[in-house]
């Protein structure tokens, strides 16, 4: 805005034409009128850019509410990916793991804030209304058509190999893969990672757990995929345990 109190004359940087009046946006040192800047949107943009932007927004809203929630559900979306690659290269069915792990809990959206932050143990009465998150991530999603298979994931993710999750009481190849496979990896994370009330555990600490568990809680062909790229997850887990700590002295 010039000494006068009017707009400085502004051109479009993609069709060149003179902004004589608002809206138009600022992109740096350059303006675009709204109407272009839409078009760029909509030509540059894939569905699949787009559905990822979605996805990833979605888990910060989640993280806005549950601190270190998007942190965590990105590193064991990541995790899923090495498993899941063992199983297939098709990459609609590797999105849609992808997609339904990175979103696993975005039903806890729908949870109270006396029970989400709640820093102690939950009630039984407290605990049922928490058991709901799987359904209201999947309603959520499943409004989504591109995006049905991983909503399937996020309802089924709290599902045990063996029957005894929820909401379900699903079992075996009945559960989607995606959730069978997120399982394993969800155990993992949890295991070595610092809680309020302990310290994070060991990886040989945690692969024992899930060799313990295997045909019981976790698909004995996850635990074997799991085994057979312990290493690359192994430096994953050594990586995440190293940032945490940066961040620890940082503060």
């Amino acid at each position: 805005m010039n000494k006068t109190g009017r707009h400085s004359e502004a051109y479009c940087q993609h069709c060149g034409k003179l902004l004589e009046r608002q809206p138009y946006i600022s992109v740096g040192a350059t303006y675009c009128s709204e109407h272009c800047f839409l078009k760029t949107i909509d030509v540059c943009a894939s569905q699949e850019d787009m559905f990822n932007l979605l996805a990833e927004t979605l888990v910060n809203a989640l993280d806005l509410r549950e601190h270190e929630t998007g942190l965590h559900s990105k590193r064991v979306a990541c995790h899923t990916m090495v498993l899941a690659h063992r199983f297939t290269s098709d990459p609609n069915v590797l999105q849609q793991i992808y997609w339904g792990t990175l979103l696993h809990d975005i039903g806890k959206i729908g949870i109270s804030d006396t029970i989400l932050l709640k820093a102690g143990s939950l009630t039984e009465s407290e605990w049922i209304e928490m058991r709901t998150h799987p359904e209201k991530g999947y309603h959520l999603i499943s409004q989504i058509p591109a995006m049905t298979d991983a909503a399937n994931i996020i309802l089924c993710h709290e599902e045990r190999y063996d029957g005894s999750g929820y909401p379900k009481g699903l079992s075996g190849d009945r559960i989607p893969l995606g959730a069978r496979l997120f399982m394993v990896i969800d155990a993992l994370d949890s295991i070595t990672s610092n809680r309020p009330y302990r310290k994070g555990h060991s990886f040989e600490f945690a692969k024992a757990e899930i060799l313990r568990m295997k045909g019981s809680q976790f698909d004995p062909e996850a635990v074997d995929a799991f085994s057979a790229e312990e290493e690359v997850l192994r430096k994953m887990i050594i990586a995440k345990c190293h940032n945490h700590a940066s961040l620890v002295s940082s503060k």
